[in-house]
């Protein structure tokens, strides 16, 4: 039944890669050990490196990514190789679409949602020729002082898990594999190549881990490795992390690729720690280089077989027949796909406060609405790095306000350099919107003279200047934040009566914003991090750091364990709407090992507006057998309610996900103490009543 070609009774030649298409899984696994049978050792090893020397990646020196970057391609095989395009926030090739970044997306709690922004990425990624999208970033954010922060989606294990995994689905089904990344421990960005992260068995495996073994679990074709060490070898050589967890224990059958050019230091110690491609060059596992050690009995020839085949594997299983008009170039950048970046970047948006409900902004009875603050007017998409997304077009907050209000109001923007202008203004004025936050130039991806770790996780001295004398002057204001993450805003939060969290927004950030100003959109976003009050509550954090100790608290949970009050907690989001969550119960007060418990909250709208809210469940542990968090979130689900309305929210929580790492055994262990379940809309969950129940064998 695998027979589409006799490759035993074939030419020693090329194959014909087109006949390979729409396999089974185990028509992939014979035709995978076939080819594999009929190459050289040369022509393995070719499959473990990226094709371009140094000089054919020059061009990236000028525009990073323009076109795939191939690895493994093999033209007298026929072999296309593994075509590679990052991400996150869309395809970086072309003008492509330009959705928010992940951390927004991650503020949406919406995996239907992002599974629908994997396909669209899928689709042009192949209208482009790639065949790998590498921006299933879901590293941990440890500190909200993470320069790439903002291509994550959050601080929480738990919904990394959730949204990764469903991005990815969405890719693949496109025909496209996807990558997670950066693997692993991977929060510091200054030091990324230097840092020694120090970390033991249980935060490993309970913190940093979960995320991505829930990738592999539901299939993701490739892993890609990060810069750092953790523990003392570099991740890309990390056979501890590599073989032993990722590889053996969880049983990964797909490829891991390094990070670029510093991801692999030794070709010998990476291809035995586990890694199958060294990316995008040539540098330290060249094909006759490596081949020499295999002849020297340095290097196992099973360990080149096994490595090579995970590449075959993949090429093989993504190799699909598609319709042209699917995968067309008219497809990059479509407004299908731009409506899309639209709404995501409208379910993005959260409202951190509005007190008086003076928003939405109503036109009616409204002469002038002020803007202020330089970022009203700039697109600001996010970093600059590899993650860059250059879409045709963006739409400013400026641009959004003025289409909603299509001339029916004056809108007048000021700049706020002159504090004593823009107070005049304010006060001439109905309304007032301020605009601030982090550019590129702050945060993201480290280039020397921009990005990088955050040095401050306040506003900008002159922001706070501006906002201040806004709000004294007018008392209807909405301040609207970009960035990648967390911020502090302890000089203003009691300044201003309504706040707007809309991150790095995505091509159509700006009608977004302008959407939920006006009220033309219900905000709906939760935050996927904590918004601390001051820099004491968070985690020890150095940006210059060659060594750290990563702990096993951070987030929600650490300031749940100090007793500490955030700013704003861990999925907050008000809304237009008045919701109320009652009879919160479970369908039964036991779960097996391996099963799941679900628990049920009737969801009101007690107001006159639909909307959507989305309900949390946070599992604790009475007296617990060791030390554990107060709480945890274990299942989350975005429902739509109308005014009036009352509807149930359903939650699966899996016994699985309830148990703990011994580090003794290696091994996973339930706790025999009563669990708690907390339903709430965050982690705010002093009014929710327990909901008692236990996990047996």
């Amino acid at each position: 039944m695998f027979q589409r070609i006799d490759m035993a009774k074939e030419p020693f030649g090329s194959i014909d890669w087109t006949s390979l298409r729409d396999l089974g899984a185990e028509e992939v696994e014979a035709h995978a050990k076939r080819i594999l049978g009929r190459m050289t050792l040369l022509e393995k090893l070719n499959q473990l490196t990226g094709n371009w020397t140094l000089l054919q990646g020059a061009p990236m020196l000028f525009r990073y990514n323009s076109k795939p970057i191939p690895a493994g391609r093999d033209k007298r095989l026929g072999i296309p190789g593994v075509l590679f395009t990052d991400g996150p926030r869309g395809i970086v090739m072309g003008a492509s679409t330009c959705f928010p970044v992940s951390m927004a997306r991650g503020a949406t709690w919406d995996t239907d949602l992002e599974e629908r922004v994997g396909s669209a990425i899928g689709a042009e990624a192949r209208a482009q020729g790639a065949n790998l999208f590498a921006g299933v970033c879901i590293n941990l954010l440890r500190h909200p002082a993470w320069g790439r922060a903002q291509e994550t989606y959050g601080e929480d294990p738990f919904l990394l898990g959730a949204m990764g995994t469903a991005l990815a689905r969405g890719v693949q089904s496109m025909g496209v594999m996807a990558c997670a990344k950066h693997y692993a421990c991977n929060s510091m960005e200054n030091m990324r190549f230097k840092v020694n992260v120090k970390i033991d068995d249980r935060t490993l495996h309970e913190v940093y881990l979960p995320h991505f073994k829930r990738c592999v679990d539901e299939g993701i074709a490739a892993i890609m490795s990060a810069y750092n060490k953790v523990n003392g070898e570099h991740c890309g050589h990390n056979k501890v992390l590599l073989r032993d967890i990722l590889k053996s224990q969880w049983g990964f059958a797909g490829l891991v690729m390094s990070d670029f050019i510093w991801g692999v230091r030794d070709g010998e110690a990476a291809l035995k720690g586990g890694l199958d491609i060294e990316m995008p060059f040539r540098l330290h596992m060249k094909p006759k280089k490596m081949a020499a050690l295999v002849q020297a009995g340095k290097i196992d020839p099973a360990l080149v077989d096994d490595a090579a085949l995970r590449v075959l594997r993949q090429q093989l299983r993504f190799n699909m027949a598609t319709d042209p008009g699917v995968f067309s170039l008219e497809r990059v950048g479509c407004a299908e796909h731009v409506a899309l970046a639209k709404e995501v970047a409208q379910k993005a948006i959260v409202l951190l406060k509005n007190d008086g409900g003076i928003l939405p902004f109503s036109i009616d009875g409204m002469k002038q609405l002020a803007v202020f603050g330089r970022l009203a007017r700039e697109e600001n998409l996010g970093d600059h790095g590899s993650s860059r997304v250059r879409p045709r077009r963006a739409i400013t907050p400026l641009e959004g306000l003025k289409a909603v209000a299509r001339g029916r109001i004056a809108i007048v923007h000021d700049d706020g350099k002159d504090v004593g202008k823009a107070s005049r203004i304010a006060g001439q004025s109905d309304a007032c919107v301020v605009v601030s936050g982090l550019t590129w130039k702050e945060e993201g991806e480290y280039i020397a003279s921009s990005g990088g770790d955050r040095r401050s996780l306040g506003l900008h001295p002159a922001d706070v200047a501006l906002i201040q004398a806004v709000s004294e002057a007018n008392k209807r204001v909405a301040l609207v934040l970009e960035g990648g993450s967390a911020l502090i805003t302890e000089d203003v939060r009691g300044a201003v009566p309504a706040m707007l969290m809309a991150w790095y927004p995505g091509m159509e950030g700006g009608s977004a914003i302008a959407d939920v100003i006006f009220g033309e959109v219900n905000p709906s976003g939760k935050l996927p991090v904590t918004f601390p009050r001051s820099p004491d509550q968070l985690p020890f954090f150095d940006r210059s750091a060659k060594e750290i100790d990563y702990g096993y608290y951070h987030g929600y949970k650490l300031l749940d364990k100090n007793r500490a009050e955030p700013a704003f907690p861990f999925g907050h989001g008000s809304s237009y709407a008045t919701f109320e969550l009652s009879n919160a119960r479970l369908d039964s007060d036991r779960v097996k090992q391996g099963g799941e418990i679900r628990v049920q909250v009737d969801v009101r709208n007690a107001g006159t507006i639909a909307g959507d809210e989305i309900v949390q469940a946070y599992v604790g542990y009475d007296a617990p057998a060791l030390d554990r968090p107060v709480k945890e979130l274990k299942g989350f689900a975005r429902i739509h309610v109308g005014p009036g309305e009352a509807r149930t929210a359903s939650i699966p929580i899996r016994a699985n996900d309830l148990a703990y790492y011994d580090p003794g055994s290696k091994s996973w262990k339930h706790d025999s103490c009563q669990h708690a379940a907390f339903v709430a809309s965050s982690s705010d969950t002093s009014g929710a009543s327990p909901l008692k129940f236990t996990v047996v064998p």
